[in-house]
């Protein structure tokens, strides 16, 4: 129950995430028969794109026909809305941006599309990484050969929502944090660049 959440915040209001978003699953394997690795197409985006820091990898994104687009067209993503793994690596969640609107979501992801009235897009995918919020998601998943989520499960799952002006100052801190661990990234990556180019100085006395 939402009560015994250690974690909690006061002052907020507890919502089933399905009073607060849309969540839709994805369209089934059929209409999904010929993704293709090509250049052309629309771009469907599938539980191994979506990266531990909340984004989408585009690199090996498959493509189903413009032809064949328009059948999918309300499984359409908007900047704003969230994919979550549904079935293999569940929880695991991305938050789309303005680059992905118009792409599609494979049979194995769910969709989130937040009320903005009540949610703030980039608020609600840190909520739902937070690791104990990640833990209670992956709990409520079906038992099985394969466990899965489902909508039904998804838009019962109870969320904290604070108020909107608490949530952007979620958000710009978390932001801020992000920067820095950019930054000490990029720094650690010219080090480990660095690093053989000393050796081989050193060892030769240059």
């Amino acid at each position: 129950m939402a009560q015994d959440r250690p974690w909690r915040a006061s002052g907020t209001t507890w919502l089933p995430l399905g009073d607060c978003c849309q969540v839709t699953a994805g369209p089934s394997g059929s209409l999904l028969d010929n993704l293709d690795d090509g250049p052309s197409g629309v771009p469907v985006i599938a539980p191994p794109d979506l990266t531990e820091q909340l984004t989408v990898d585009t690199r090996r994104v498959r493509r189903i026909p413009d032809s064949q687009a328009r059948r999918l067209s309300r499984f359409a993503l908007r900047a704003g809305d969230i994919l979550v793994v549904r079935q293999g690596t569940l929880g695991r969640l991305a938050l789309i941006d303005a680059e992905h609107t118009g792409w599609f979501y494979s049979s194995s992801c769910l969709r989130i599309r937040p009320d903005r009235t009540l949610v703030l897009p980039a608020f609600l995918a840190s909520y739902l990484s937070h690791p104990p919020v990640q833990r209670e998601l992956v709990a409520q998943a079906q038992s099985g050969t394969v466990p899965s989520l489902n909508s039904a499960m998804l838009s019962d799952f109870r969320v904290e929502v604070p108020s909107l002006g608490r949530q952007q100052n979620v958000v710009e801190a978390l932001a801020d944090i992000d920067e820095q661990i950019e930054v000490q990234r990029m720094m650690l990556n010219r080090l480990v660049a660095l690093r053989p180019s000393v050796f081989d100085q050193l060892t030769r006395g240059e």
